[in-house]
């Protein structure tokens, strides 16, 4: 439609980005800044020494099973920006560049060395991811020498309020959970929120554009 905002996101769902949750629509359509507590742990016995391998490779604190934490998006005509931030300084930086159109497409989300290609399922108004392939290095990677990511958002209402709750489980056969963070987040007002979206979003695209180079 004329007028229409158009980003990566609205794109590649085309008409089926009215069945996202309305505020999950907003999100994506404007980006914007989540904020909250959630929960760290990883798993039992080998299972667990996998998972904080995992966690510090992904720069995850894992020394409290509770954390305040804090994700910044921004939204280009090509790709989205995710900014993750925990309370003690850790960051976790992805770019996501769409392929295709839903839902046969998908998108690829670059994180540090390691690239994931991603389907998107849509269920009840929520967003979940579905792991298609992944590389390292520019390199692909056989799926069962990486761990298997089941990560999900959906909104949901807590005590009255409309929450983002997010999950991301990392789990590897025969070792079972590796690795898990979630949380029920409430968007910053935007009188509130601080000047590092934009920035977050110019230090993503720097990290994404080396990443090019040296992957």
């Amino acid at each position: 439609m004329p007028g229409e905002p158009h980003n990566a996101a609205i794109g590649w769902f085309g008409p089926a980005f009215d069945r996202l949750h309305p505020l999950l629509q907003a999100l994506h359509r404007d980006g914007g800044a989540l904020a909250g507590e959630i929960e760290l742990r990883s798993g039992r016995g080998l299972a667990g020494v996998l998972g904080r391998r995992l966690a510090r490779r992904l720069g995850i604190p894992l020394d409290r099973p509770r954390r305040g934490f804090r994700v910044d998006i921004v939204h280009e005509p090509a790709r989205m920006l995710w900014l993750r931030r925990f309370d003690d300084g850790s960051e976790l930086r992805s770019v996501f560049e769409p392929v295709g159109h839903w839902p046969d497409g998908h998108w690829l989300e670059t994180t540090g060395p390691v690239r994931l290609r991603l389907g998107v399922d849509l269920d009840g108004g929520g967003w979940r991811w579905r792991l298609l392939g992944l590389s390292a290095r520019g390199l692909p990677l056989p799926r069962l020498l990486f761990p298997r990511t089941d990560a999900s958002k959906r909104i949901e209402r807590i005590d009255d309020e409309e929450r983002y709750r997010f999950a991301v489980v990392f789990s590897w056969f025969p070792f079972g959970e590796l690795l898990r963070y979630q949380g029920a987040l409430h968007a910053v007002p935007a009188v509130t929120a601080p000047s590092a979206v934009p920035a977050g979003a110019a230090n993503v695209a720097a990290h994404c554009s080396a990443q090019r180079v040296t992957s």
